[in-house]
């Protein structure tokens, strides 16, 4: 069974987009192993807890990611 999981930071994406996450996860799994995959294609969307995650040793937080600077 395929399975996909994606972290993101929480209130960053709306329905439709995790809808669309998990539609097109869905299909590259069926594109790679072929139709028998789509029903047992797992795809999980983890939001993260503003300031709960980081990189290069830095905490971000949603504004930080939403600032044009980044």
């Amino acid at each position: 069974m395929p399975f996909a999981n994606f972290k993101v930071p929480a209130g960053s994406l709306d329905d439709k987009q995790k809808e669309l996450i998990v539609t097109r996860a869905t299909e590259l799994c069926v594109e790679i192993y072929g139709e028998r995959a789509r029903a047992t294609t797992l795809v999980l969307v983890e939001e993260v807890t503003d300031g709960g995650w980081g990189i290069g040793g830095h905490v971000l937080t949603l504004a930080m990611l939403q600032s044009p600077d980044h």
